[in-house]
């Protein structure tokens, strides 16, 4: 065979692209058969060492990063225990729901513009207010940054983590302006803002008004934020008491810009929900009611009706069988009267908390009957309990919490058992003398470290005698 040589185009121009690719120009491409293998060897050479290097060496600076921003601990993880309640679906989300979508705005045509506000959540310890929020952030796809109010104490009044007393409060205002840089997508929940100075509160001002605007420090510049129209929610939580048995206060101008909800009273006409929510929150801490939480949440008040004694309260939708039935139903029965006794010191801590100090007639009551209080009692029943054992169960518990109050261990336990309609007559006559020497002393003016104003008030007793 003959060879014969052909003249070949080696170059070819490509017209009409749209790009910024470098080689282009105007939209035109100039190819070179001839040139390809070089950039080829340039690329394998140069370009593609130089970008695993680069990859490399970015994947290392998020690592540290991450490790030093510790971003792993602001994905909210909700607690595997956590049992969505009635309550919870029937009157705490659409509070909350209410004041997010006004503090991050809702979806669709209802969406607000003047995005403010706060939510301020109060309640006594053990009533999952930082559960509940959350469960709520992590449904809502937010960064949960949570700032512990016991950690910055009371001596901290100022965002800058370069003032911080101490490497834990130091820690806590990095988290939080960090919450601040990230801007959006962001839920800054405040815990336990009761242990905090009211200074450092009224630094929130500005952020929960329309302005949306807070002075933070970043990286030890410091930053004026502008938070309008972003995903930004702002929630705080305390206490009714302080660690000192203080009232909670918090400021005013910070007050009147909040939602207050206390998630441990009964709201208005929501009291039967309140009280099965004891029993929903409670399930996963006993063996034989465990198996309920993972089944049909509809089956609870049912059964909780047929513990009770109601006819015919409907059809279940799991098939239970009868031993297993008796079981739930002997374990419900104890509960539902641990429940109630709970209610009633839950009822009294309010009242007492509520109360000012010069108004009392009695010691404050400080033993709770609270959600957690209610899973450390029905971890301890048994189907097989009489009454007999259960108010075992119930005093061994409140009697362990109240060695913790030290001195007023025998007043709580004697205001206790008038809750529960057990006191003998000798603690009857004790906690009647003790009622009535509180009284005098409150009179006489024994915790006032004046002693005219002692006398003046001795004496106002005397005249009114």
């Amino acid at each position: 065979l003959r060879a014969q040589l052909r003249p070949v185009t080696l170059d070819a121009t490509v017209t009409g692209l749209l790009s910024d690719h470098p080689r282009l120009q105007g939209g035109t491409l100039h190819l070179a058969a001839d040139d390809l293998l070089g950039r080829l060897a340039t690329h394998a050479r140069s370009f593609l060492p130089g970008l695993q290097a680069f990859q490399a060496q970015r994947q290392t600076v998020l690592t540290r990063e991450r490790a030093r921003l510790r971003l792993a601990e602001f994905q909210p993880r909700p607690l595997t225990s956590f049992v969505r309640n009635r309550l919870i679906t029937d009157v705490y989300l659409p509070l909350i729901g209410d004041n997010l979508a006004k503090q991050i705005g809702a979806a669709g045509d209802g969406k607000r513009s003047d995005l403010m506000g706060l939510l301020l959540l109060i309640s006594p310890p053990g009533y999952g207010k930082t559960t509940l929020m959350e469960y709520v952030a992590h449904r809502l796809g937010l960064v949960f940054v949570r700032v512990n109010g016991p950690s910055l104490g009371h001596a901290v009044r100022s965002l800058d983590p370069a003032q911080a007393p101490d490497a834990a409060s130091r820690q806590e205002l990095e988290k939080l302006n960090l919450a601040l840089e990230m801007g959006g997508n962001v839920m800054l929940y405040v815990d336990d803002i009761q242990h905090t100075h009211p200074e450092f509160l009224q630094k929130f001002i500005a952020l929960t008004d329309g302005t949306r605007r807070i002075e933070g420090v970043w990286n030890g510049e410091p930053r004026t934020y502008d938070l309008r129209g972003r995903r930004f929610a702002v929630v705080m939580a305390g206490n009714p008491y302080t660690e000192t048995g203080e009232v909670f206060r918090i400021p005013d101008m910070l007050a009147n810009r909040a939602d207050v909800y206390n998630l441990g009273d009964v709201l208005g006409g929501m009291e039967d929900t309140f009280l099965l929510s004891y029993v929903e929150n409670s399930l996963t801490s006993n063996a034989v009611l465990a198996p309920l939480a993972g089944r049909e949440l509809s089956d609870i008040p049912k059964l909780v009706a047929r513990a009770q004694g109601h006819e015919d309260p409907g059809e279940l939708s799991h098939p239970y069988s009868e031993a297993e039935l008796t079981e739930i139903l002997a374990t419900l029965r104890l509960l539902l009267r641990a429940r109630d006794t709970l209610a009633r010191v839950n009822a009294a801590y309010i009242a007492s908390a509520a109360q000012s100090d010069r108004d009392r007639t009695e010691p404050p009551f400080k033993l709770q009957g609270s959600y957690r209080n209610m899973n450390k009692i029905c971890e301890k029943l048994s189907p097989v309990m009489n009454d007999a054992e259960l108010d075992g169960v119930i005093s061994d518990h409140y009697r362990g919490e109240a060695q913790l109050l030290t001195t007023g261990a025998e007043e709580n336990l004697l205001k206790l058992a008038e809750l529960r309609g057990t006191l003998t007559p000798e603690q009857a006559a004790r906690w009647a003398q003790i009622r009535e020497n509180y009284a005098r002393e409150r009179r006489m003016g024994a915790a006032d470290g004046d002693t005219s104003a002692r006398m003046v008030a001795q004496l106002a007793d005397i005249a009114g005698g």
